[in-house]
């Protein structure tokens, strides 16, 4: 919970420290002896024997013996029931003793006795802002609009809207902050932050690097810029990412997404740097690894790609991705037998996924196996309505296997949906289909 501020007497206009500290003296003693009493537009003097009450508790809160403070307030507050300083003081001594309820219910005692006294609304609203942040709303608005021109009380205001969900209202109240004190870096990143969940990354990269300027090794500030440059597809996104790593080299996700980056850039040796910094401080996990794999099937480094995805594997070995991985890799080096047994154990732990069912057609046609060719294209045909140059494969197999009359039809297929786009393949079903007529017509 921020802390709470003490009251310095009863004018309720002088300036205060920022929320973070306590405002650690009191007036002189004297002059809270003699410090009017708010009532109507009026004052009373405090009696003798009040003032030496007032006096045993500010002995009392000044030796942090809270407990012992309130039995004298009490009894002043008895002899002078609209005494807003002594209910101030109360409130204050409730709050440390952490008897939130009792301190609300004084503090508004005082507010009510001195609509004025800034410092009430102020220490209400932040007792209300963990537990009830949608209850401290009012009181901090107040302070506000008593104190226009200072900029924590709006700050807390902001904090208070952005826990209560409001979150348009507190980035309105937090740009009101920064157009107060442009140095303001707790409301800057505050209002960044909010700019970043509102979808506004352009908004957002402006105030972290407002930030960055008077804090350039801030951590949330530097991956937050790095985040809002990715969320609109600029190229220094990296780099920022980058330099947020050299201040926090443990982050494995910010780490993850540069590489990423800069393989969407087909940087593959940089990524592969990057990934080789992050494995230096702890051997490689299941993640890491797969990331080397991607980054080495891009280069079309199969033998080193087939090491990784092997190396995955004693990690995680029913990892339906890392064997489907593996039988692409094994398909594109035309080890079918290979290819054929990963993928299968793909399918085996992950049935659903479509890919591994359609490298596993490929596998087949291309070993000339195409009896399971067209068993497994059966299979697909179940959960996505066959394309045309599926048809042409098909036809294509059918062909091979001496089927003739679904040969026949499967190339007119192709020839209807493909509409003379792939003209090579065009060309060759309609002069097979001619062909497969003659040979039907004979039969």
């Amino acid at each position: 919970m921020m802390r709470i501020l003490r009251h310095r007497g009863q004018g309720s206009g002088q300036s205060l420290k920022r929320a973070g500290a306590f405002v650690s003296v009191f007036t002189a003693l004297m002059l809270a002896a003699s410090a009017a009493v708010a009532q109507s537009s009026k004052s009373q003097k405090v009696a003798n024997p009040l003032n030496e009450l007032l006096g045993e508790a500010k002995r009392a809160i000044d030796a942090n013996n809270f407990e012992a403070a309130i039995a004298p307030l009490q009894k002043v507050i008895a002899d002078q029931p609209d005494f807003a300083y002594a209910h101030f003081q109360l409130a204050y001594a409730y709050t440390a003793l952490k008897k939130t309820d009792e301190a609300r219910a004084e503090y508004e005692r005082a507010i009510s006795a001195d609509p004025k006294m800034t410092e009430a609304y102020l220490n209400l609203g932040i007792l209300l802002l963990d537990k009830e942040p949608a209850a401290a709303v009012a009181p901090l608005r107040k302070a506000v609009e008593l104190l226009p021109s200072q900029s924590r009380p709006r700050f807390l205001l902001g904090v208070a809207q952005e826990r209560s969900g409001d979150r348009k209202s507190a980035a309105e109240t937090f740009e009101g902050v920064v157009r107060l004190d442009p140095h303001d870096e707790d409301a800057l990143l505050h209002l960044a932050n909010l700019y970043a969940v509102a979808n506004r990354p352009a908004d957002a990269e402006a105030k972290y690097r407002a930030l960055l300027e008077l804090k350039p090794q801030d951590l949330q500030a530097l991956f937050g810029l790095a985040r809002a440059l990715d969320a609109q597809k600029k190229p220094e996104a990296a780099e920022a990412f980058r330099q947020y790593l050299d201040a926090q080299p443990g982050d494995a996700a910010a780490r993850s997404r540069v590489i990423r980056l800069l393989m969407d850039e087909e940087q593959y040796d940089p990524a592969l740097a990057e990934l080789d910094r992050g494995d230096a401080s702890q051997p490689p996990n299941i993640d890491s690894l797969k990331l080397r794999a991607d980054i080495l099937i891009a280069q079309k480094k199969w033998k080193e790609s087939t090491d990784v995805l092997r190396r995955a594997l004693v990690l995680a070995p029913n990892d339906a991705q890392l064997h489907g991985g593996l039988g692409r890799v094994f398909l594109q080096t035309r080890e079918f037998p290979s290819a054929e047994r990963e993928l299968k154990i793909a399918i085996q732990l992950d049935a659903k996924n479509i890919v591994y069912w359609k490298d596993l057609s490929s596998t087949y046609y291309l070993g000339k196996n195409y009896a399971a060719t067209l068993a497994v294209l059966d299979q697909i045909a179940k959960v996505e309505a066959p394309a045309a140059l599926t048809w042409f494969i098909r036809a294509l197999c059918y062909d091979s296997l001496n089927q003739p009359k679904p040969a026949l039809e499967a190339y007119q297929k192709f020839l209807d949906m493909d509409q003379n786009k792939d003209k090579d393949q065009v060309w060759q079903a309609t002069e097979r289909s001619k062909v497969l007529r003659r040979m039907i017509e004979k039969r």
